[in-house]
């Protein structure tokens, strides 16, 4: 796919540096559009079709995650990168929670943030196959199947998964009870492995943990310093 056909989403409140940076991101072949708040963002992402959103997080009326939070109902897969002055640990999982897939702290690098731009949209353009064909799942009471990402348990309502927390426990269920190492589970679902994609995974990991609480016979065992074990006991009778 060329270059020229990835449409990005800018929402930046200050007029002087969004125009700047929509100018640079034109230059360098990219169809921008540019909202001034979170308000005008929302609705010229749901008139048109993006690629990927770059995000200000401190913003009037309706701030960055706020927008986040509408973008992702509409639509799961389009990558978020959050731009932001501020680079407080809170702020920076709350970001990954909501399902960023990067968070850039001003004032940055503007051939960084390019770089980064690239390798998100070419990670997007043919995600590949994670391991076998495998689509029906059961662990302990849960059945689970990854076309559908539906996690159900016993008569209880199920669960849809988002994409990533389907393909991390697919991952997780084609290792059960063995290791799934933090390396191996970054390279397949995030395509990188570098300090943000491993804090993001680790807020998935809390997520499904949540969830497989229902069955006190399976947990999701930390291996310190190596990754991650899913564990179904067997129930005695």
């Amino acid at each position: 796919m060329k270059l020229e056909s990835k449409k990005i989403l800018l929402v930046e409140d200050d007029p002087n540096f969004g125009n700047i940076l929509k100018e640079y991101l034109s230059m360098n072949g990219y169809e921008v559009t540019l909202a001034k708040n979170g308000i005008e963002g929302f609705e010229k992402f749901k008139k048109d079709l993006f690629d990927l959103c770059l995000l200000d997080v401190m913003m009037p009326y309706k701030d960055g995650f706020t927008l986040a939070k509408e973008i992702r109902e509409k639509n799961d897969l389009i990558p978020l990168i959050f731009l932001t002055a501020k680079t407080l640990k809170e702020d920076v999982l709350k970001g990954f929670k909501i399902g960023a897939d990067d968070y850039i702290s001003k004032p940055f690098d503007s051939e960084v943030l390019l770089a980064k731009i690239k390798s998100i949209l070419s990670r997007r353009v043919a995600q590949p196959s994670i391991e076998s064909e495998e689509i029906d799942f059961k662990i302990g009471a849960f059945t689970f199947n990854s076309k559908l990402r539906m996690l159900h348990f016993e008569d209880q309502e199920p669960i849809k998964l988002s994409p990533k927390e389907n393909q991390l426990l697919r991952l997780l269920a084609l290792h059960v009870n063995d290791l799934l190492s933090r390396e191996t589970a970054l390279n397949k679902i995030w395509h990188d492995d570098n300090y943000f994609t491993s804090r993001s995974m680790d807020v998935y990991i809390a997520k499904l943990r949540k969830y497989l609480r229902l069955d006190p016979n399976v947990e999701i065992l930390n291996i310190h310093g190596e990754g991650f074990r899913l564990v179904v006991n067997v129930a005695s009778e």
